[in-house]
């Protein structure tokens, strides 16, 4: 791999320009590109206002600044950007070669071989494992060659099915070293999940392990693999490493990665046979990274493609800014890296960044529900990234959990994956945080690739306002779009969530659909990337999320976001989460019907709103509660849920269809009495 290039001048000249295009259009830049270190010389000393006003007036210089000071290349680029939002037509860094496992492992290694990478809290408390630079590289290498031994080359799509561990991670940049796509499917997901992925990307292989542990449970993962592929043609090899001491059932297309061994040294041996050497793949800016799957609003899961350069540079600089990431700094996000959060903050923004990131195996109550803050205190976690929906629940077991231990060592919270309450909010920034630690409320997407909203970065002093995502990052440009598809000026106003310029990190299609991808993200608002999400801009100029476009509720003319009411009713001391989601109503446009976890009880009503009480909501395995559901239900068109396999538990829908069908009994009965 070459050396870093070296580009003369910071400031360069525009060979052509055309005259300013509109929202969404890229003026068409050929610049000499910056040398590097002007990032973190003169970019550096700008203000945070500064900084911003530049990434969104003169993007090329700021992103090509970038990218030229905090990523290694093998060739530079000669383009900054190439994009054309009303055809989704987005490029980044064109002409650059690079390789991302060279900018995640390579260049540490060269500097701080024996740092720690990852810190691995297995499910079992106190039985971390650490992993210096040095020895994920050459894990990285062994697995890569094994790879390549068996005919996995660039370009082929390989589906890792793997709990939360170091091998997950060196399995990823493995595929990304030769230049192979990886898409991570969640080691939970059922088999027909898994194989539905593994289909639409027509996976040459599947990486697994043996079985999986979470929460004090096995989980038969080789077992779901095995099930899986029978209906997956284009896999060719499995490849199964060990993750507990039960020998796996190996068939003729399986291939065995390592012996059984201590789970302490697994990742030091593993691939023992394969060399510790593989020289890293060329990439163009612009080749896949990996494919991830999400469920979306329809059911059908959809193949978001993120490439090299941009996502990748996006992640880094999120990671350090939003979060105040520091050198030494031990960096705590506690999602799984199925999801794109494990993705851009537990392997590739913290890795770029040369941090040692933890990878969290287990659940928030196992084996009690102080395993989080447990864990803060024997890692001297410095940030902790969670997710609203599993903070609720540990406030549902009060303080005494939390201030059992110490968290001295937190100095940044963050709130990930919907809208935070006030409830929450206040509970994480008090009673976790002490009331000392910035929380940033993030809002962000599996097509945005990286932090797009969050309280910080800010300049010094700035405040922060609870349950809001507040500030747009470095080249975001929020719009706020009416009924009428315009653009609303002013504060103190609602409307759809659009970004008007693309940015580096932005999803480039749906895999095998792209034609989807234009009618989902840019076909509404032409010539912006909307959101699917509603936000509220405040007089202060600040942006809250409102909950999603198709959750928003129209009552007479009044359009009311899902979020506002679950926040109010999460604030009733007997409500520990509530739904809300709009149905037809034949006067009023939409009535709103509230399903709300708790113990089983009379139903509360109200002149415009009906609630019901259930005693469990449909939650996706990350921690999302899966409304489309509850519509359905409340729609009582339950013929046609779609894709379920991505819930927690599927029995759920079950008991909340019986319950609604009593609830909806006990309607009629009170109506004929009137």
């Amino acid at each position: 791999m070459a050396a870093r290039s070296r580009w003369p001048g910071l400031f360069w000249a525009v060979l052509s320009r055309r005259r300013a295009p509109g929202p969404g259009r890229c003026l068409s830049y050929q610049p000499h590109p910056p040398a590097p270190g002007t990032w973190s010389t003169e970019l550096s000393r700008l203000s945070h206002g500064d900084l911003y006003r530049l990434s969104v007036t003169d993007p090329d210089r700021f992103w090509g600044s970038a990218a030229a000071d905090r990523l290694r290349w093998a060739e530079p680029f000669h383009r900054v950007r190439d994009c054309d939002l009303s055809s989704g037509r987005i490029g980044w860094f064109l002409g650059g070669k690079l390789n991302v496992s060279v900018n995640c492992l390579d260049v540490h290694v060269e500097k701080h071989p024996d740092r720690v990478a990852l810190i691995w809290e297995r499910d079992e408390p106190g039985t971390e494992v650490k992993v210096t630079y040095r020895e994920l590289l050459e894990t990285t290498c062994r697995l890569a060659n094994a790879l390549k031994s068996h005919g996995i080359n660039k370009g082929d799509r390989v589906a890792i099915y793997m709990s939360v561990s170091p091998l997950a991670v060196a399995a990823m940049l493995a595929c990304v070293r030769i230049g192979a796509v990886h898409t991570v499917v969640f080691a939970g997901f059922s088999s027909d999940a898994l194989a539905g992925r593994i289909q639409d990307a027509g996976c040459k292989a599947v990486i697994t392990f043996n079985e999986g542990v979470r929460g004090g449970r096995v989980i038969q993962l080789k077992a779901m693999v095995d099930a899986a592929v029978k209906t997956c043609p284009s896999v060719q090899h499995v490849f199964v490493c060990q993750r507990t001491e039960t020998p796996a059932v190996m068939g003729e297309r399986d291939v065995r990665l390592e012996e059984v061994r201590s789970i302490l040294r697994v990742v030091l041996q593993a691939m023992s046979s394969q060399p510790a050497v593989c020289a890293p793949e060329p990439l163009d800016s612009e080749d896949l990274l990996f494919l991830l799957y999400t469920s979306g609003s329809t059911g059908k899961p959809k193949g978001v493609v993120h490439t090299q350069a941009g996502y990748l540079l996006y992640a880094s600089l999120t990671h350090q800014y939003v979060f105040d990431y520091r050198d030494g700094d031990v960096f705590g996000c506690v999602a799984d890296v199925g999801w794109i959060t494990g993705h851009s903050y537990v392997v590739y923004g913290p890795l770029c960044n040369g941090a040692t990131t933890v990878l969290f195996e287990s659940t928030p109550v196992y084996p009690n529900p102080g395993r989080y803050w447990e864990t803060v205190e024997r890692l001297r976690i410095s940030q902790f990234y969670g997710a609203p929906t599993a903070l609720r629940l540990l406030l549902k077991y009060g303080e005494s959990w939390v201030k059992k231990y110490d968290r001295s060592s937190l100095r940044t919270l963050g709130s990930v994956g919907e809208p935070i309450n006030h409830e929450a909010w206040h509970w994480f920034h008090s009673v976790v945080g002490e009331g000392r630690c910035p929380l940033v409320d993030t809002w962000w997407q599996t097509e945005t690739g990286g932090v797009c909203i969050a309280p910080r970065p800010a300049d010094e002093g700035a405040p922060i306002v609870p349950a809001m995502a507040m500030r747009p990052f470095f080249g975001i440009q929020p719009v706020l779009m009416g009924e009428k598809g315009e653009p609303l000026s002013g504060n103190d106003i609602t409307g759809a969530l659009c970004i008007s310029q693309p940015w580096p990190g932005i999803a480039r299609s749906i895999y095998g659909d792209h034609q989807r991808f234009v009618d989902a993200y840019f076909k509404p608002y032409p010539g912006f990337y909307f959101s699917g999400d509603g936000a509220y801009r405040s007089e202060d100029g600040f942006y809250q999320i409102t909950g999603r476009m198709d959750d928003v509720i129209n009552v007479s003319g009044h359009r009311l976001g899902t979020a506002e009411i679950e926040d109010a009713l999460d604030e009733h001391p007997a409500v520990p989460e509530t739904a809300v989601i709009g149905i037809p109503h034949d006067i009023k446009g939409e009535g709103k019907d509230t399903m709300k976890e708790g113990k089983k009880g009379r139903d509360e009503k109200c002149a415009t709103l009906v609630c019901q009480v259930v005693t469990r909501l449909p939650k996706t395995r990350s921690g999302k509660i899966m409304r489309r559901i509850l519509r359905k239900v409340a729609m009582e068109t339950t013929e046609d849920l779609g894709d379920v396999s991505t819930l927690d538990d599927p029995s759920v829908v079950k008991e909340i269809i019986e319950a609604h069908e009593e609830y909806r009994k006990q309607r009629e009965e009170e109506k004929k009495k009137k």
